[in-house]
């Protein structure tokens, strides 16, 4: 694999080293990261992002939902921007470079132009959404997705985490309340680049993944009431054990997963409970399932046969229950124009790439919604992502960020 020599290519020690510095910044207790959104240490990586930004001449814009957005400005600079951009935020147990590469990316993108000297017909922005992970605040991507206008603005800043923490409260306790409308505005196009979170790349030994579709999945949070009782004298056919009626459930969501495995996967993720004693049955319960496949017509059935568990689960324990809450993405279609740069780039610097589909949720599936987007992959060693173990090397990585630089440019530029 072999790189023009005339062409721009972006400081490959200097993007290791941002990714690196990040790294050190909220650590987890296996070496990894525990930066969950709105916690002192995503302030802390978030005042660092900024400062680098500044550093390079950007100019950084916070929007009512904490969203990042460092601007480069274009020749003609009233155009609407091309967007460049992913997530700071991890999961409670993450690696250092899921979603982040995509934001530390395209600061590197940027600063590339900025050595060069290169000016775009158009502005060119670096956005660090807010909460993607979803692992404080439920649900996942809502920045984004307020952006796009999938969930409301109010509804967002409402949601608390187990704590009793509120979104929008902790965005002014730590300075990033902005002021920024969320959206409503235009927008040229999103790229975001992305760890793959599986190892197909690494096993083919191709540096560069080309999303063109999602599996689609569906989740959804659901809340069991039954009432409390003693765990003793309590006859079994007077139990309303909330506990029992969630368990039920998480287990036919993971035999569903296991009937249509491989490509079919369904997942119990979550679930808690009150008072969760010693001694005395649950009165409530709360859970969050997903189901996902390439096909929907499968991932609908899937649906179909976990709300049958459902049904027979509250009756079998006499509880009542309700879904609080339901989402989908994966149905999006991503942009032909945006995949036709991409692989011009890929051609003219020698980049082989290879089409996928992706089977985890990105704030690329909600942008898609309302601008042309593309979505691209990165080797991650051994597919290990959401845990502190994940890894990814430079020499595989590089590659990927040099073809986002030329396919950003060509579009900045028409």
């Amino acid at each position: 694999m072999g790189i023009g020599s005339n062409l721009p290519l972006i400081d490959g020690q200097r993007l290791w080293d941002s990714l690196m510095e990040s790294g050190r910044i909220g650590p987890g207790k296996a070496g990894g990261l525990r930066r969950v959104a709105l916690s002192d240490a995503d302030g802390e990586m978030r005042d660092l992002y900024g400062r680098w930004c500044e550093e390079a001449g950007l100019s950084v814009t916070v929007d009512a939902m904490g969203s990042m957005f460092a601007r480069r400005a274009g020749r003609e600079d009233d155009l609407p921007p091309v967007l460049i951009g992913s997530h700071l935020d991890t999961q409670v147990a993450g690696g250092k470079y899921d979603g982040i590469l995509g934001v530390l990316g395209g600061l590197e993108i940027l600063r590339t132009l900025n050595d060069r000297g290169i000016e775009t017909r158009r502005p060119i922005e670096v956005v660090n959404w807010t909460n993607e992970e979803g692992a404080r605040f439920n649900p996942p991507m809502v920045a984004s997705g307020v952006f796009a206008g999938v969930f409301e603005r109010d509804w967002a800043l409402a949601r608390e985490d187990d704590d009793g923490a509120v979104f929008g409260e902790e965005l002014k306790r730590l300075g990033y309340a902005g002021e920024a409308p969320v959206g409503g505005r235009e927008v040229d196009c999103y790229f975001e680049l992305h760890i793959e979170q599986d190892d197909a790349l690494e096993r083919l030994g191709i540096p560069l993944g080309i999303v063109t579709g999602g599996y689609a999945a569906r989740g959804f949070n659901i809340r069991f009431e039954g009432e409390t009782a003693h765990t003793g004298p309590t006859p079994m056919a007077k139990r309303r054990n909330a506990l029992a009626a969630a368990a039920r459930v998480l287990a036919a969501v993971d035999d569903i997963g296991w009937k249509y495995a491989p490509e079919g996967k369904a997942t119990a993720a979550r679930c808690i409970a009150w008072p969760n004693r010693l001694g005395i049955l649950s009165e409530w319960a709360e859970i969050i399932i997903d189901f996902r496949h390439p096909d929907p017509a499968v991932t609908a059935k899937m649906v179909e046969e976990g709300m049958a568990a459902l049904e027979a689960a509250a009756e079998k324990t006499r509880v009542d229950y309700e879904i609080i809450q339901r989402w989908s993405f994966g149905d999006e279609n991503f942009s032909e124009d945006l995949i036709g740069l991409v692989r011009g780039a890929a051609t003219a610097l020698d980049v082989p790439t290879h089409d996928m589909f992706s089977q985890a949720g990105h704030d690329a599936y909600y942008m898609s919604r309302i601008t042309p987007t593309c979505l691209l992959f990165s080797p991650c060693r051994d597919g290990i992502t959401h845990n502190e173990a994940e890894e990814i090397e430079l020499a595989y990585t590089e590659p990927s960020v040099n073809v986002l630089l030329h396919a950003v440019l060509a579009r900045a530029d028409r």
